[in-house]
């Protein structure tokens, strides 16, 4: 199967997802993960209309994203732990940080944006599975904390909460994970308004 009819699958299944779920296929944005990946299999997927490509490396991201500048606008997002010393590389190159887990770092990443004069997508990263291999706040508390932060700041724009469930819980745990992060989502979105600040949080 080519990575056009891979697409094409995962999108029919997307689709058909969230119209049984009652939900809008427009409310869900499928991101490539692309680390790793070679230069030419972005291209082909780009070519097959996916915009949104995730990586974990910023240096190994920086040369596919000034490759790809060549070619057409994409949708870079940042996935993996960002270590403070590289967020100087991501105003201008990424628009979306998935892993904001830390007061200091949506601090520095303010700070690198207002002086490259760039607006910033950002996630809170929540552990909800409190693994110790993982990044991430575990409690709503926190999440408060650094989102009052970044609702604060210029060049920052909070769009949500990310997490990962562990491997292997199975589904009904799983599912739980997200009904979890759902809920927090929906309290942080009705403090934001309650408090008169906007968030940006998206549906999912």
């Amino acid at each position: 199967m080519s990575i056009k009819e891979n697409l094409n699958f995962i999108y029919q299944q997307i689709s058909q997802t969230a119209i049984d779920s009652g939900r809008s296929p427009q409310e869900i944005k499928l991101i490539a993960v692309s680390k790793t990946k070679p230069i030419d299999m972005i291209k082909e997927a780009s070519s097959a209309k996916q915009i949104a490509f995730g990586e974990n490396y910023v240096q190994e991201a920086l040369d596919k994203i000034r490759i790809m500048r060549k070619f057409k606008e994409i949708e870079w997002h940042f996935l993996g732990h960002l270590q403070k010393n590289k967020v100087k590389f991501c105003p201008g190159n990424f628009q979306w940080i998935h892993t904001v887990d830390s007061l200091e770092l949506s601090q520095k990443i303010e700070s690198r944006c207002a002086l490259d004069n760039k607006i910033m997508n950002v996630l809170i990263q929540v552990n909800l599975s409190n693994e110790s291999s993982k990044s991430g706040v575990r409690e709503l508390d926190d999440v408060f904390r650094i989102a009052e932060n970044i609702l604060l700041c210029n060049f920052l724009k909070l769009r949500g909460l990310m997490t990962i469930p562990k491997p292997g819980l199975g589904e009904i745990k799983t599912r739980s994970v997200f009904e979890k992060i759902r809920k927090w989502k929906d309290r942080l979105e009705k403090e934001s308004i309650q408090r008169g600040f906007r968030a940006y949080l998206s549906p999912s």
